[in-house]
């Protein structure tokens, strides 16, 4: 253990005490962890072991360590204090909020939304490529790699994305980065001024919502119908339009060709600019996909396609890429550069041997098929619920319900009653509906919770 104690002139057994003393209190220091020996501490510090002694023997007076014959000094269980005052605190600015914590509840019925199934997670497969990649023989670059990413993945990304999305792009073309969310968060520094208006599906996705508003946007919640984003409610000045069009978030249905067209049309005319996260697109389950939106006018440089492996795979490989104009290239990969320079070079290696190996693909196929079932046993049991109309769509991890009730209530009964389910309104507009997902439910368990979300719908 190394543990960092700086001395002043006066005595030096109590400062030595005092900082021991904080780490134990602000949790530095664990309890049963082992402080070292006397004489090694003295001879760290340059002082005589006497010193050390007496630092060590008043905290053991006062209940902060423990000695053990023949073992030597441990830290002894104390509750956590708060840390020594060291003056005001600075303050953060006002849209930089406090992170809200995970619902640490355990529910025997859980529709979670936007998490793909851990146990199908190809762990054998995973921990064969990243092995070969931890190999010396793998000759490891010298030092800091291209921001841009690994080259090998950025062409594995290329053809995965051109074979399953017809996206054509090539691989200087194709940024990686950790996750889709900092693929927004490039995009916005890139594009966006502080004060710029920035539209957002209402409802939405949060984060996206938070993250350009964070960074000084002002942002424009623009309502959704059956048909995607309203282009018409657009405002005018708007620079940026975040859309979910192929599976949106989180209603669930797809955008229309029509509307699409129309979205394209508004960037060129008011010289805007679209990001097109194209999320948990992979899992379909009836009709063939629309051709996304960076098909469509990628051409035109109005387009800047996200994706992300978190759905397909799991949330904790954090890699995403961003495909966009040739023009922004440089730009957002200096972005990458200064904001974290790249991420870990061996995922990233393994992960493109996992998509040319066609592992990829394969472990796609196999979830759809397991996907696809839960999803026909949940929205045919949503159907057989009275009150609740289901929104049309056939593709990525949740559905949606519209009805005449109280999400927030309904919300709250059903988690009483080990059920999770997510109203609407969590992500805008007034509309009340649920939303629930199917990633880590599975299909046997689906009849039982929708019973019993049947039960909380009844007031």
């Amino acid at each position: 253990m190394e543990l960092h104690v700086s001395l002043a002139d006066g005595d030096l057994a109590a400062g030595i005490y005092r900082q021991l003393r904080e780490a134990i209190v602000d949790g530095r220091l664990r309890p049963g962890e082992r402080l070292p020996s006397t004489r090694d501490f003295a001879g760290r510090l340059a002082v005589s072991r006497n010193t050390v002694a007496v630092a060590y023997e008043r905290l053991i007076a006062e209940g902060f360590c423990s000695a053990r014959v023949g073992s030597g000094t441990f830290v002894a269980f104390t509750e956590p204090g708060e840390p020594a005052a060291t003056g005001t605190s600075p303050s953060p600015r006002p849209q930089w909020r406090t992170d809200p914590a995970p619902d640490p509840r355990r529910f025997d019925y859980d529709f979670q939304i936007g998490v793909p199934d851990p146990a199908l997670f190809p762990y054998v497969a995973w921990r064969r490529l990243v092995s070969r990649e931890l190999r010396p023989s793998a000759a490891p670059l010298p030092g800091y790699a291209s921001a841009a990413g690994h080259p090998g993945l950025r062409e594995a990304v290329a053809r995965h994305i051109g074979l399953s999305r017809a996206v054509r792009a090539d691989p200087e073309d194709v940024l990686i980065t950790q996750g889709a969310q900092q693929a927004l968060d490039l995009t916005s520094r890139v594009l966006v001024e502080p004060g710029d208006t920035v539209a957002v599906e209402d409802p939405g996705y949060p984060p996206a919502r938070d993250l350009f508003a964070a960074l000084g946007a002002r942002i424009a919640p623009v309502p959704v119908d059956a048909e995607g984003i309203d282009v018409d409610r657009i405002p005018p000045g708007t620079r940026l339009v975040y859309v979910t069009p192929s599976h949106q978030f989180p209603l669930g249905m797809p955008m229309s060709l029509a509307r699409r067209r129309a979205l394209l049309d508004w960037a060129e005319r008011h010289d805007g600019v679209i990001v097109e996260d194209d999320y948990d697109s992979e899992f379909r389950y009836s009709e063939r996909p629309l051709e996304p939106l960076y098909s469509l006018g990628g051409g035109r440089g109005r387009v800047l396609y996200v994706g992300s492996f978190s759905k397909v795979l799991s949330p904790l490989l954090r890699v995403g890429f961003l495909i966009a104009p040739p023009a922004l290239r440089g730009p957002l990969r200096t972005a990458r550069r200064l904001s974290g320079w790249h991420g870990e070079w061996w995922t990233q290696a393994a992960l493109a041997r996992f998509i040319d190996e066609g592992q990829l693909g394969r472990h796609v196929r196999k979830a759809t098929r397991l996907y696809a079932a839960r999803w026909e046993r949940l929205t045919e049991g949503l159907a057989a619920i009275g009150g609740l109309t289901l929104v049309p769509g056939s593709a990525g991890l949740h559905v949606c319900v519209h009805g005449d009730f109280d999400g927030v209530a309904v919300a709250e009964r059903a988690a009483r009653l080990g059920v999770r389910v997510r109203e609407v309104t969590r992500f805008g507009g007034t509309r009340q509906g649920l939303v629930l997902g199917f990633g880590v439910i599975t299909a046997e368990r689906v009849p039982e919770g929708l019973r019993r979300l049947a039960t909380a719908l009844r007031p």
